[in-house]
């Protein structure tokens, strides 16, 4: 199995505004089952001062399949400008899982 580091970005510095909310509505549901699956190891939202981003850091067996996962996200499907940066994690270190929220 391979890591991939995913940065999904916006056009805008301001990340996940008010129309890319009730977008969201359906992006996390759908993050939600990759995890139950075991393809997400973590995703989530990233405050960063310099502005907001998502990350999630995907198990697959080659680049491709992520790619694939990344042009099934509904924000993606809803053409608003956001996008996926996928960068290969050379190396992992995975401790114990802790149970999801």
């Amino acid at each position: 199995m391979k890591y991939f580091f995913c940065q999904l970005t916006s056009p805008r510095p301001t990340f996940m505004i008010d129309i890319e909310r009730g977008r969201a509505a359906t992006h996390g549901p759908a993050r939600c089952v990759l995890v139950g699956v075991g393809s997400a190891i973590a995703f989530g939202p990233v405050a960063d001062p310099q502005g907001g981003y998502g990350v999630a850091v995907i198990a697959a067996p080659e680049a491709a399949a992520v790619r694939e996962l990344s042009t099934h996200d509904p924000v993606i499907l809803a053409d608003a400008g956001l996008s996926y940066a996928i960068h290969p994690m050379p190396q992992v270190v995975l401790g114990e899982r802790p149970q999801s929220r």
